[in-house]
């Protein structure tokens, strides 16, 4: 049902929740003030589309999500990807491809997708997290030096740019932004009530007015930020751009659902809560789909803002359109001043986030654990940066899908066992029992998939003679895929051909749907599909007197 968390958090809303709102709100809208900007700034477009893409889509995903303190807006994973699209195909390109990925996480909520991009591996996560933090890192390094020249589309051109330039350094630039580091480092860690991005931006911007330095700015570059309402325009679609922007669209889908449910989650730890995952993607979506009408861009929940958020005391939807209506007042009524901010000041901002975002403390901990997952990390990492998102989430998720398929093989076991040979002395042990003679008992434990097909008919062909009954005890299997069904039905022709009788024992809930809807268990016959080992045993017993 469309039960967005704003209407469950009116239903017991009052003063006391809403003063807590507030101070929060503003809060947050101050922090995400430069952010916007920024984003918006290194994704190719204006600062006043960042704004906007802010303030609408942090009104519309606080409204229509399924989060209760999710802030939603552009964000540093978005920069890569949003900047690659402008810089080949325009603006025009981006807001299609925007769209596009918006009507992409509508269907995925509607569909009730969004509980499985929780199972997308953690290591792909953390390297294309990481590879995004360098390349938001390396692209900020021309407006941060101040050197006048064109930027590559991919970071490792990018780099052998920066070296190349580094001779051309804007010293008057470079100390700036010095200095707004130094600000958003030191000032967190003895003032934390006023933000430390907005005092780096308003103190550098004073300090650039006081002593007339020549520095980039927002008004030197952009004209600064258009103070009143943005127009409405059409994002016009046609059938080639579809075809080109389609992957693109549901890269920015599949990144947008990843960190805005990752920043859900976040603020269930925080909070105590549970959100609705499939209700958010709708949030998402619809803020995707009405952000380019207005200019705007991609946008997604920013962990960030949405800690800042909670830590200012937020306690409902509310707090995150607070922070949308905050963003719109300080847009309109402080528009021109805007113009004054050094462009050196914001790459500092983005520095730190990159920095911030960056999961750097994940290499050595994979790499002292897990070889494989190690390596997933690291290639998924190293494809971001060099090649770009696309490919190395695909990739990445290609690795580890492989990995898992070889550790689900790994512990799927299949032998033949005997009341001597037994070790196990649990209920569905065949140890200290009698089983007759003509009769093979075979354990099978783990998931049943193609990997372990292979598995039983190499422990089949281990018997010389022909068994006259073989049991299958599955008690320890929890999963039955297409290519086990399929072995199993050849071992069953095998079976028929030698006059051998095939009995299943302890089949759990969803083998046996499959077994039952593929037709299985009516070949083998329903009275030899058995409860458990006893049963099975006594059921061999019968067939072998009936036989006799």
């Amino acid at each position: 049902m469309f039960r967005p968390k704003l209407l469950e958090a009116l239903r017991r809303y009052d003063r006391p929740t809403f003063s807590a709102d507030l101070a929060a709100g503003v809060t947050v809208g101050v922090v995400a003030l430069p952010l916007a900007i920024g984003f918006g700034i290194a994704s190719g477009v204006t600062p006043g589309q960042g704004l906007w893409t802010a303030i609408i889509a942090g009104f519309l995903i606080a409204a229509l999500g399924g989060s209760l303190v999710q802030v939603g807006g552009p964000t540093g994973a978005f920069v890569p990807i949003l900047a690659g699209i402008v810089l080949t195909y325009g603006y025009g390109g981006l807001a299609v491809a925007t769209l596009l990925a918006g009507v992409i996480l509508v269907v995925m909520g509607l569909l009730k997708l969004g509980s499985l991009i929780k199972f997308i591996p953690y290591p792909v996560i953390s390297g294309f997290t990481s590879g995004i933090a360098v390349i938001i890192f390396i692209g900020q390094l021309k407006e941060f030096l101040g050197f006048d020249a064109r930027m590559p589309r991919h970071t490792p051109h990018q780099i052998a740019t920066v070296v190349m330039n580094l001779s051309h350094t804007h010293l008057a630039t470079l100390g700036i932004g010095v200095l707004a580091l130094a600000i958003l480092i030191a000032w967190p860690k003895r003032w934390r009530r006023v933000p430390a991005s907005i005092v780096a931006v308003v103190v550098c911007t004073v300090v650039v007015l006081g002593l007339h330095l020549d520095v980039a700015t927002i008004g030197s570059k952009f004209g600064g930020i258009p103070r009143g309402l943005p127009e409405l325009t059409l994002p016009k679609l046609t059938f080639e751009q579809f075809q080109n922007l389609l992957i693109p669209a549901f890269t920015i889908a599949m990144l947008g659902a990843i960190e805005s449910l990752l920043s859900a989650i976040v603020a269930d730890g925080m909070i105590e809560s549970r959100h609705d995952s499939n209700q958010e993607l709708v949030g998402q979506g619809v803020a995707n789909i009405v952000c380019p009408f207005f200019g705007g861009i991609s946008a997604t929940g920013a962990i960030a803002r949405t800690a800042t958020n909670i830590r200012s005391g937020a306690r409902t939807p509310v707090a995150a359109i607070v922070h949308s209506v905050t963003l719109l007042v300080i847009m309109l009524v402080a528009a021109p001043l805007a113009k004054f901010i050094p462009l050196t000041a914001l790459s500092a901002v983005l520095i730190v986030v990159a920095y911030r975002m960056g999961e750097w403390e994940n290499f050595p901990e994979l790499a002292r654990s897990t070889k494989s997952d190690f390596a997933v990390m690291v290639i998924t990492f190293a494809l971001t940066v060099i090649f770009d998102l696309t490919i190395a989430v695909g990739v990445g998720l290609s690795m580890a899908a492989v990995l898992f398929v070889r550790r689900m093989e790994e512990i799927s076991q299949i032998r033949l066992v005997t009341p001597e040979s037994e070790m196990d002395d649990g209920g569905g042990s065949i140890r200290g029992k009698e089983v007759p003679e003509g009769v093979l008992v075979y354990r099978i434990e783990g998931p049943f998939f193609f990997g372990a097909a292979e598995k039983l008919e190499t422990a089949l062909e281990r018997y010389s003679t022909v068994p006259r009954i073989v049991i299958f005890r599955m008690r320890n299997v929890p999963a039955v895929d297409a290519s086990g069904l399929h072995a199993l039905e050849i071992m069953l022709d095998k079976f028929h051909r030698k006059g051998t009788q095939l009995i299943l024992s302890g089949v759990q809930p969803q083998p046996m749907k499959v077994l039952f809807k593929a037709g299985f268990t009516d070949k083998i016959g329903l009275d030899n599909v058995c409860a458990n080992i006893d049963v099975a045993l006594a059921r061999a017993r019968q067939l072998l007197s009936l036989h006799a």
